[in-house]
């Protein structure tokens, strides 16, 4: 895209704090977050509930005033362009907020004249078909079900073609072949050049979708890296080794290794960057137990996530 800046997304030292409550001292929602979203990724954000994630993503909007901080979606300054700023972003939010009475094509026609997207240049059936809903196209929002009305807010999110576009919990509630259905359209969007941000809780979700992903635990960047990377500082792997007779205990020569046992099999947790897996091998060997089977399990997205988040 000519002209389109590097960075989609660049947040800088950014602090939110909110007041305080009664005798409650002020609560830090986000606590000096740096981070940056490249052009043409998709990006995961992640974190548990109340990291800071949704206050971050309003903040991008103009939902929320940043307490500290600087902000720049598409090259444009959060505190000088706010008014371009909301044309270049569209958002997913997590809360089902439509107006009931309305279609979904009303509600896409009049979401495309509020951005001042000229009659000719509107996308309603291709977004509506995209997301699922062509066949729904003229039923009200109050008879949709919380999985429809959720992929109807991913299509008011796109009618003015945005450049960036987040979502936030985009497929809570949302059935598996659904959720397939909007991650081939946000592949397609991706594909064209849209720069996408992802929360979300499904952890498996972000792993296969996202480029390169930012966990943020109670208001602070805990860690940004691709998940390759992030699986490799976490630095841990699992060795499974079945017996060919199954075990009634550990024996003493494999105690100093603390393998786990469960239905005659053993278990080793080890550091790579540490121990050898063949050196695991050989103890077993040597401990006098005849091998059947061998299977290794490397961290995922899941062991990271919560290591990091337990760890603080």
């Amino acid at each position: 895209m000519a002209g389109a800046p590097d960075d989609a997304v660049k947040i800088e030292d950014l602090a939110k704090a909110y007041g305080s409550a009664g005798k409650a001292p002020p609560r830090r929602a986000l606590d000096g977050v740096t981070l940056s979203v490249r052009r043409g990724e998709i990006f995961g954000l992640l974190g548990p509930n109340g990291a800071g994630k949704s206050t971050m993503i309003n903040i991008m909007a103009g939902l929320v005033d940043k307490s500290a901080g600087r902000v720049s979606i598409w090259g444009l300054d959060l505190d000088r362009d706010r008014r371009a700023i909301r044309a270049a972003i569209g958002v997913v939010p997590q809360e089902l907020n439509l107006d009931a009475f309305f279609t979904p094509r009303e509600l896409l026609e009049v979401q495309a004249g509020l951005y001042g997207v000229p009659a000719r240049e509107r996308r309603t059936d291709e977004i509506l078909a995209a997301v699922g809903l062509a066949d729904k196209a003229e039923a009200h929002a109050r008879a949709l079900s919380g999985g429809m009305r959720r992929r109807l807010l991913v299509a008011k999110a796109l009618v003015h073609a945005p450049p960036v576009l987040v979502l936030d919990e985009p497929t809570a509630g949302v059935d598996v072949e659904l959720r397939q259905q909007l991650w081939s359209y946000v592949r397609e969007l991706n594909a064209r050049g849209t720069t996408v941000l992802l929360t979300t809780h499904y952890l498996a979700e972000a792993e296969e979708l996202c480029g390169r992903i930012a966990i943020i635990n109670r208001g602070r960047l805990a860690a940004c890296d691709t998940t390759a990377n992030l699986k490799r500082v976490f630095d841990r792997k699992t060795l499974r080794v079945t017996p060919a007779a199954p075990l009634a205990e550990v024996p003493a020569a494999l105690s100093s290794l603390a393998p786990a046992l469960e239905a005659g099999t053993l278990s080793f947790s080890y550091r790579p960057s540490q121990v050898n897996a063949g050196a695991i091998l050989a103890a077993v060997q040597d401990a006098g137990i005849a091998i059947a089977d061998v299977s290794t399990r490397e961290p995922d997205l899941e062991d990271v996530f919560l290591g990091l988040t337990r760890a603080a």
